[in-house]
């Protein structure tokens, strides 16, 4: 049966019912729409009748394995795919990864820890469409060129490290919303689970001194005390 709904569409494939059966009552739980397959050559049809959001998916299948689900998807779509497998080696992670999979969570697991990276990897996924989107952005004198990888502050050029442009560009492709330093680890460093965020802190600083009039009294990256950071045009 096909999933239709406004949901994000998650396509689980694993040949264990009891993984399937786990896996997909905690999506469910999460507000997702969720269809399953055991095999590799179902999952493959199923992929084509929803085109998932995402793809929760099983190295060792029967008919066709996940590395090979994985490349045929690869060849026509972006669709993020989150390798799970008993084998957890690091030349099966390698290959996974080789092999177009975006994460990698080996058996047994916590059905919750596969929730939190699913959310992590739906919001990369949206980040990255975003800014790809936005090619140039202005906002309050300051002009992002995301091709060129280029800033200009008040018609003069900044000279900003790759890191500091990405946490430029990322606030000002999301204004007004407010992010713990730790979110900032997640959705421009693309840390999950570990890093300093003391990190952020740093990098926030040094971009006030290059972009703000007053790094002091900040106009555009303003700390919301307690809780994070929030671009102002």
């Amino acid at each position: 049966m096909t999933v239709m709904t406004d949901a994000p569409r998650i396509l689980v494939v694993d040949d264990e019912p009891l993984v399937t059966e786990v896996v997909e009552r905690y999506l469910e739980r999460e507000g997702y729409a969720v269809r399953t397959a055991a095999d590799g050559a179902s999952a493959l049809q199923a992929y084509d009748e929803m085109r998932p959001h995402l793809v929760v998916l099983d190295l060792m299948l029967p008919r066709v394995n996940g590395m090979e689900v994985c490349r045929k998807i690869r060849e026509t779509s972006r669709t993020p795919i989150i390798m799970l497998t008993a084998r957890g080696d690091e030349m099966d992670r390698i290959a996974g990864f080789e092999s177009g999979a975006d994460d990698y969570l080996a058996k047994p697991f916590s059905p919750r820890e596969l929730v939190v990276r699913v959310k992590a990897v739906l919001r990369r996924t949206f980040d990255d469409a975003l800014q790809a989107a936005a090619e140039r952005v202005v906002s309050g004198g300051i002009v992002v060129d995301s091709r060129a990888r280029t800033v200009e502050v008040d018609g003069r050029p900044a000279e900003l490290t790759a890191r500091e442009f990405d946490l430029l560009f990322f606030f000002i492709c999301h204004p007004g919303e407010v992010f713990s330093r730790e979110q900032l680890l997640e959705r421009v460093w693309k840390y999950e689970w570990f890093g300093d965020a003391s990190t952020v802190t740093v990098h926030i600083r040094r971009l006030r001194t290059k972009i703000e009039c007053e790094p002091d009294n900040p106009r555009h990256i303003k700390t919301v005390w307690g809780t994070g950071y929030r671009w102002e045009k």
